[in-house]
């Protein structure tokens, strides 16, 4: 029976959950307390305005009831207005007079709301909890005065009842008695409009409060837009039972609707539909999609079949903005097709002219000699990239094959190193496309200095670059690339305006260690091993020893089937979505250079100090991670500070000092809606505390300061001080770290100021 119970709640608790992601922004957003309880009346969320009131943090909530956040009478009244709620189905609404730790009264509204399933079972109960203190003593008030009035006219009719005969005597007397009430009637109209003005002036501070917090909503939503991705899930019916709500937002309501007709305003399914080939083949079908309703983008379309917790089929379709990738595909045939023609007219021109003259031996010699010289020409620049001045794709064909003959003939070796520039796209987005062409162009100069006279090195696509090595074995070329990462990593690319450092990914294939049949065989190799490094993070070095997917050299695509498969599967894709959102948000915070230059060069060097002393901590790997990109992204709320502030040579006043401690606040309320990032908040959050409690925004101390965010305040301050400011000259190194030292115990934590010196030490 308990099992069955529980396979019950399932469908509720997956409900709740779905209404949790669609809800949690609006709650913690809203200038009320705000809940959400699950059937057995425990919390599933809770907003920012909730946890301050009891003194939990929002995470400690989570799975417990109000018997352990409130005193006993006090929860039992709460859970039996509960069940009142889930039993009855009806919205209930309770005042309640409490007082609080100092005995001040406060009175309490309360609104409790139950919440249905698709099948109307209720499954749990919603709650706004709002102080109408305020609103009662203004009741008060206008009751005691209206109760003060009639008493005053009861006893004034009294008076002039009993004094009848002598108010008719005293006809002067009595029309000023009249004038009086009139006066009484006159002020208590004046009061009830006065309060009803002020009732007034408070709806009206609530809803300039509600368009703040829609505002904030858009902004966040237009940073999820950034990702060009969209999601849906549908059943064999082609009924959709799922679309994410940026997808949503594009296309409408979704419910009750068919794919066919959501998406393309068909009456009927798509011909060559890749759901039905999907459900068909129970493996993922790629395909590529052009919508209507997008202005006609081109899509890449996975459809991804898998299986329910009650064994019914679905598909999950991710979609992914190919239109960037299908210009550059055009751009490339344009130029192969105008240097095929090239060279086919240019050869026609030498043709004739050699008949031309037919009759002469040693000009027909002649231009025989020309025509081979310019062919070659011809056929020399239709391999060389114009861009950068490496060999294109047309001449990696070309030279591939022929060299791996070479080697399995001579029984040599034969390496590919292949390159790939890391989030690329940011560079253009942030800086415009003649920048990131510049880069190119530097970066491909590099290369060409840093490589062995006797490789090949290769534009392969837009950022990817190749390097074919002859006679280099694996182990060999391994340490090559990663001595290639490491100068890489510390050029600064750019002109006098604005400099990049470039994160490089980079994989390491041989011949024959890693088996393969023929040149191209080896390029495939070392694209898939590169994959792998950018799903990884990027950033790194992989040969094919560092995949999973390689046994004895034989690839081995296995088959999508059942639910651990799907997951596989759909996490890969995950992390592919995560870094493009990843990307867009890095870019976001590179626009910080622009507004002030410090900060772009800041970063840099606060994300070395900080890494450092994370790996001095002996953290783990992932902790180590998290703290670099929370020292990337420390700075990103004062994309909303103004640029006056930011740059003002001299000291800042209250007024704009207050003005720039929001940016914590601001950086973390950008990221907040973003999942994945939910763990760099507390360390953007809190990087301007103090060890002794005196910091901002929220005062805490000691170890309740998050550990991320005492290593990123030391390297923040130290990059700081050994900076030019609008408002001082950089320090010495020398004396930039006696401060440190100084603030150790006050400022910094001293077990990560003990370790940063060491770092510095060491650095000389």
């Amino acid at each position: 029976m308990e099992n069955e119970e529980q396979n019950k709640e399932k469908p509720m608790v997956n409900e709740l959950r779905n209404i949790e992601l669609q809800q949690k922004a609006i709650l913690d957003n809203i200038p009320d307390i705000a809940w959400l309880k699950d059937s057995q009346s425990r919390f599933i969320m809770v907003n920012e305005r909730f946890s301050r009131s009891c003194g939990f943090k929002p995470e400690e909530l989570i799975g417990k009831t109000d018997l352990d956040i409130w005193p006993k009478d006090l929860a039992e009244n709460y859970l039996a207005d509960d069940q009142e709620v889930m039993k009855s189905k009806k919205r209930k609404c309770v005042e309640e007079r409490l007082a609080d730790k100092e005995g001040k009264i406060q009175w309490i509204e309360t609104i409790k709301t139950p919440i249905f399933d698709d099948q109307g079972t209720v499954i749990g109960t919603t709650g706004i909890a709002r102080d109408i203190t305020l609103r009662k003593k203004e009741n008060e008030k206008i009751r005691d005065i209206r109760a003060e009035l009639e008493l005053r006219v009861k006893v004034r009719t009294a008076e002039l009842t009993s004094l009848n005969e002598e108010l008719r005597k005293k006809v002067g007397e009595s029309k000023k008695t009249e004038q009086e009430l009139r006066v009484y009637r006159e002020k208590l109209e004046i009061l009830v409009e006065q309060r009803t003005k002020s009732l007034e002036l408070e709806i009206e501070t609530r809803k300039a409060a509600e368009l703040k917090a829609n505002a904030l909503n858009k902004q966040i939503e237009f940073i999820l837009g950034a990702t060009k991705t969209g999601l849906d899930i549908i059943d064999k019916d082609y009924n959709i039972r799922y679309v994410d709500p940026e997808w949503a937002r594009l296309y409408g309501d979704w419910n009750n609707k068919k794919c066919f007709d959501y998406f393309r305003d068909r009456l009927s399914p798509c011909p060559e539909c890749p759901i039905e080939e999907a459900f068909k083949l129970k493996r993922a079908v790629v395909s590529e999609e052009v919508l209507p309703k997008e202005g006609n983008r081109p899509n890449q379309v996975t459809t991804i079949p898998f299986q329910n917790e009650f064994g019914e089929w679905l598909v999950a379709r991710v979609h992914v903005d190919i239109s960037e990738k299908k210009k550059v595909d055009q751009e490339l045939r344009r130029y192969r097709d105008s240097l095929e023609h090239l060279v086919s007219e240019r050869t026609q021109e030498l043709l004739q002219e050699t008949a031309r003259y037919k009759n002469s031996e040693l000009e027909k010699s002649k231009l025989n000699t020309e025509l081979i010289k310019i062919n070659e020409k011809l056929k020399s620049v239709s391999l060389i990239d114009s861009h950068t001045g490496l060999y294109n794709y047309r001449y990696l064909q070309e030279v591939i094959e022929a060299e791996f003959h070479q080697a399995r003939r001579y029984a040599q070796n034969l390496a590919i190193i292949m390159l790939d520039i890391d989030y690329f796209k940011s560079i253009n987005d942030v800086y415009g496309v003649a920048f990131g062409d510049l880069v190119l162009k530097q970066f491909s100069k590099e290369l060409k200095r840093m490589v062995r006279r006797y490789d090949i090195l290769i534009r392969y696509s837009g950022e990817e670059f190749i390097i074919i090595s002859p006679r280099l074995g694996r182990v060999p070329a391994y340490n090559m690339a990663q001595r290639l990462q490491d100068s890489l990593n510390f050029i600064n690319f750019g002109n006098k305006n604005h400099t990049v450092k470039l994160k490089i990914s980079l994989s390491v294939v041989s011949f024959p260690e890693d088996r393969a049949k023929n040149g191209m065989d080896l390029v495939n190799l070392a694209n898939k091993v590169l994959n792998n490094v950018k799903e990884s993070g990027g950033n790194r070095v992989y040969s094919a020893l560092d995949i999973d997917f390689l046994r004895k050299g034989a690839e081995k695509v296995s088959k999508v089937v059942g639910v651990k498969t799907l997951k596989k599967t759909i996490d890969k894709l995950h992390r592919q979505s995560k870094q493009g959102l990843t990307e867009s948000i890095f870019a976001f915070a590179k626009t910080l250079e622009l507004k002030d230059h410090y900060t772009g060069e800041h970063v840099e060097n606060t994300v070395h100090f900080a890494t450092e002393i994370a790996k001095g901590l002996n953290l783990p790997k992932e902790d180590v991670e998290l703290i670099k990109q929370a020292a990337m992204l420390h700075d990103l709320g004062k994309i909303g500070i103004s640029e006056n502030i930011l740059l003002k040579k001299g000291k800042l006043n209250k007024k704009e000092f207050d003005e720039i401690k929001k940016h914590p606040q601001i950086g973390a309320d950008i990221i907040r809606p973003i999942q994945f990032l939910h763990g760099l908040i507390p360390f953007i959050f809190y990087h301007h505390e103090r060890w002794d409690g005196k910091g901002y925004p929220s005062g805490i101390k000691g170890e309740d300061i998050p550990l991320g965010a005492r290593v990123i305040a030391i390297a923040d301050v130290y990059q700081a001080l050994i900076s030019d400011r609008p408002y001082h000259k950089a320090f010495t190194k020398e004396k930039a770290v006696e401060i440190i030292k100084k603030a150790s115990g006050t400022q910094f934590d001293p077990r990560i100021v003990n370790i940063f010196l060491k770092i510095i030490d060491k650095k000389g």
